[in-house]
């Protein structure tokens, strides 16, 4: 009788996570297909307490007839979650001791690089890492060919620096920071910053893909996805009737090449070629696999990636808006640690990413060229989401979420992957 109930028990329990299964892949394929802002791809995973609970994909990999669909392993420029991935590899270089968070980063770069406006106030890595070195985008962050990053950042161009804010005091999300980041990790180790982080993060975890697509194999090339808009690329006009418009890694457009990294470059010249801001073409599988890294505090697959101090001092809170201490873009940002954001630390804020204001994370959002992309995750209860949009049809500006800054899609995606998979067990 025992085993005759135990048996029964297991279909139950199996009954009820298909069905719960099936009624999550259907609320994401209806956002995918809702005519209001229709997705050219979605690719998504969810992790429940350290392990893969779920993975769903919807959509091609391009366009056009005999496209392969999106799998589990689709590589995605994820954007600016980039950014936090790069992070992984500076606080590895911490580890080694060949950087500190509180040097003069002038000692990296070989030349003194100072805001114009506060001379004598040194600028840190620490700085860098949470948006409030008192750099700005104005003056642009990619340069390419054999520019140098010093002949740039060493002009005192007004727009590249605020007069304002002195380093240290003004949280301003800045995408500068971290070419110059990807530049002075080149120059302490000598290593190209493609490469570097090849050998620091993705070869040992062996994940696909990289920072450099001139270096990819056949494979990754052929399950790369291509990114879309229903949006000229050259008039930014949006037409939700016409057709998707490819604008990043779009097929026969010499990925191999792309970079355009001169043969005479020298690593520490200017790392911006390799985009270590936003320039990560990764899966969700990838992406699920540096989310367990950081739940298993450093460990992979018996190999120590990180030390678990590292993790906690990555995310830490470095920045915390009080209103008047930095620009939060609408209530997007309001808490920062070391290359990654802190959700839903702002009492009743729009810093939030589900329905639910009690959810707490860590991680990056990332959005360029249609992609939206979100790498969240819980590490105390080891639940984390992974999002990776390939696509918008509408102008997500006139479709903004209910209670975040994010678009409505990415709440209707997020809600429903933390409803039914991450979020915490009631006692």
């Amino acid at each position: 009788m025992a085993r005759v109930l135990s048996g029964l028990l297991a279909v139950f329990w199996m009954s009820l996570a298909q069905a719960r299964t099936g009624a999550l892949e259907h609320e994401l394929e209806a956002v995918v297909h809702d005519t209001a802002m229709p997705l050219s791809s979605l690719s998504v995973l969810a992790i429940r307490s350290g392990q893969l609970d779920f993975s769903y994909q919807s959509g091609a990999r391009q366009m056009g007839a005999g496209a392969g669909a999106v799998d589990a392993h689709t590589l995605y420029r994820i954007a600016s979650v980039s950014k936090m991935v790069t992070a992984m590899g500076v606080m590895k270089l911490i580890e080694q001791g060949k950087l500190d968070l509180d040097s003069d980063i002038s000692r990296y770069l070989g030349y003194s690089l100072r805001n114009p406006a506060f001379p004598d106030l040194a600028i840190t890595l620490r700085m860098l890492l949470s948006h409030t070195s008192s750099l700005r985008d104005g003056a642009g962050y990619y340069w390419a060919g054999s520019t140098t990053l010093r002949s740039v950042v060493t002009r005192a161009t007004p727009a590249m620096w605020s007069s304002m804010a002195a380093p240290g005091q003004y949280f301003t999300y800045a995408n500068l920071n971290w070419g110059i980041i990807g530049t002075i990790m080149e120059q302490v180790t000598g290593e190209r910053f493609d490469l570097l982080m090849q050998r620091l993060l993705l070869q040992p975890m062996g994940i696909s893909g990289g920072y450099y697509p001139a270096r990819f194999s056949d494979a990754e090339l052929a399950n790369l996805a291509t990114l879309y808009r229903k949006r000229t690329t050259d008039t930014e006009v949006w037409d939700s009737a016409g057709a998707w418009l490819a604008q990043a890694d779009e097929p026969g457009v010499a990925l191999r090449s792309a970079a355009s990294v001169p043969a005479s470059y020298q690593p520490g010249q200017n790392a911006t070629l390799f985009s270590p801001t936003g320039g990560l073409r990764i899966s969700a599988h990838g992406l699920g696999q540096l989310m367990l890294m950081l739940i298993q505090r450093g460990q992979y697959q018996g190999r120590t990636i990180l030390e678990p101090a590292s993790i906690r001092l990555m995310f830490s809170q470095q920045w915390l808006s009080d209103g008047r201490n930095g620009d939060t873009e609408q209530g997007q940002y309001g808490s920062w640690g070391l290359g990654g954001q802190r959700f839903g630390m702002l009492e009743n804020g729009r810093d939030r990413l589900v329905e639910d204001s009690a959810f707490h994370a860590v991680g990056h959002l990332g959005e360029a060229y249609g992609l939206l992309s979100t790498f969240a995750v819980d590490l105390e209860r080891g639940n984390g989401m992974v999002v990776l949009i390939g696509g918008v049809g509408r102008d997500p500006a006139l479709h903004p979420g209910r209670y975040s800054a994010l678009t409505c899609s990415e709440e209707r995606i997020l809600t429903a992957l933390y409803r039914h998979i991450t979020r915490p067990t009631q006692p």
